[in-house]
Formats: C-alpha cells, sequence, structure tokens
C-alpha cells in the first residue's frame, strides 16, 4: 500500500465542507478525520472515536487511567489504604497526556453533535480530574487540573442540554443548565487566573443558552400569569394585580408546580 497521502488529500479540499468527518475503518472501528491546512503543510488528522483517540492500549488496558485505577485497587487488597496510594511524576505525567487527547477528542465531537461521547469522555477526564487531586505525590500533580473544572462541567453539560433539545424537552434542558451553574458555583475557591476567567465565562454562556432557550419555550399559563402580575405591578394596576395574583394561588392550589424562576 502506498504511503502517499497526496490522493487522499486531492478528494479532500480545504474548505470544501466540513473540516472533519467521521470514517469506517480498515478495522471496522469508527474514527474520525480532520483536514488541515497549515500554510504549504496539508495532511489529515484522524483519531479513534471509542477507547483512547491514539488506539492504544497501555498495559493491556483500554486507558492507562483504567491501569492505574487496577492499581490501586490491588494496593487496597494487599491490605494498604487508598488514601495512602499515591501517583509518581511519571504516571501523573502519562494520566494528563491520555486526558488531554480526550480533551482534544471531545472538542471535536461536540461541534460534530456527538452529543452521547462527549458525555462520555468528559465524565472519564472529571474522574481522572478527582484521581489526580486525590493521589498525585505532589501538590502541583495534585492541582495541575483543578483550575479547568468550571469548563468541564460546562462542555459536560452542555452536551447533556443538547440531547434534552434533540429530544423535545426544553425544561429538562433549563433543569440541566440550573444544575451546571449550582455545581460550577459550589466549586472551591482558587487563587488561579485560568480558574477565575474559564468561571466567569462559563456562568456568562450557561446564561446565554438558558435565555435562548426561555425565548423557545412557551410560557405555562401559571407563568404567563406571574408575568402579567409583574408588569401590572409596574405599570400601578392593582387591582388587576390582585386578580391575577388570587388566579395564581387557585392554580397553586390545585397542584400546578409553581413558575421556575430564573437563576
Amino acid at each position: 500500500m502506498s504511503k502517499d497521502i497526496s490522493r487522499l488529500i486531492s478528494d479532500w479540499q480545504h474548505g470544501d465542507g466540513p473540516t472533519a468527518r467521521r470514517i469506517r475503518g480498515d478495522d471496522g472501528r469508527e474514527k474520525i478525520q480532520i483536514r488541515v491546512c497549515i500554510d504549504s503543510f496539508h495532511g489529515v488528522l484522524q483519531f479513534e472515536c471509542d477507547g483512547r483517540p491514539d488506539g492504544k492500549r497501555p498495559h493491556g488496558f483500554d486507558f492507562y487511567f483504567d491501569y492505574l485505577e487496577a492499581k490501586m485497587r490491588k494496593h487496597v487488597e494487599d491490605g494498604g489504604r487508598e488514601a495512602d496510594y499515591k501517583l509518581t511524576r511519571s504516571q501523573c505525567k502519562k494520566l494528563f497526556e491520555e486526558s488531554s487527547q480526550v480533551y482534544h477528542r471531545y472538542v471535536v465531537l461536540l461541534q460534530m453533535g456527538d452529543y452521547d461521547r462527549v458525555v462520555r469522555d468528559t465524565s472519564r477526564n472529571m474522574k481522572v480530574f478527582r484521581f489526580a487531586h486525590d493521589h498525585g505525590g505532589t501538590e502541583s500533580d495534585r492541582n495541575h487540573q483543578e483550575c479547568w473544572w468550571p469548563y468541564i462541567l460546562r462542555i459536560h453539560f452542555t452536551a447533556v442540554v443538547m440531547k434534552h433539545l434533540e429530544a423535545g424537552d426544553l425544561d429538562a434542558a433549563l433543569d440541566a443548565i440550573a444544575a451546571c451553574r449550582r455545581r460550577i458555583q459550589d466549586l472551591a475557591p482558587q487563587e488561579n487566573e485560568v480558574f477565575t476567567q474559564e468561571k466567569k465565562r462559563s456562568l456568562d454562556a450557561l446564561d446565554q443558552m438558558d435565555k435562548e432557550i426561555r425565548g423557545r419555550r412557551p410560557l405555562s399559563e401559571l407563568e404567563q400569569l406571574e408575568k402579567d402580575k409583574a408588569a401590572a405591578i409596574a405599570g400601578q394596576r392593582y387591582e388587576e394585580a390582585a386578580r391575577l395574583r388570587d388566579r395564581i394561588n387557585e392554580l397553586r392550589n390545585l397542584g400546578e408546580p409553581p413558575a421556575k424562576a430564573d437563576d
């Protein structure tokens, strides 16, 4: 088989359509290809959709992280305490490199609308964050990924929101945004510029997403009444506001859930 990729490149001109595509490899596995054009250099990047993006199986495991988890379980089975299991600097370096691969994959998968795999990959990387923080041998290793919590939570829940929107469940999408906002706001403060910027950027993105979805979502009768009551009070139409209040109380007494306030 020729090693020359000229035909592959010529058949997929840069700028003609999407720069990423899904293919079925010779091994039958799904892969993503990305068309690359950097000055005079042209080529194609490729990664696996499942397992490690580079297709490797460290120590016979799907991921190096799985191998380290197995080592920790063996440590506990042999009588050690889980809290005493520590990662070496070399192990942390390999773990971070692997999670970086997964990060680059889920960014592309999100753009391609493969939300199930985004949820899968962000969930895995969040486990890596916790594992490194709990077992890193140095303070630097323990805190290496902590500043990225706002970002990974936002990407994870963005994929969850998109899944709900695809199913036509706007209320579930709004609930997911609210859950993400709470998770981010509950993060322990960090004296880290990256953390501060990512937290603000993520909360702003969630607010924008919430606004866009609410613009598509029809108001329930109770929500419309609440809106009308606020307008009546602002316009000093107090008798109208009182009638609306009575109707709101009537609906609530009938068991309709209260209108959701914006977070």
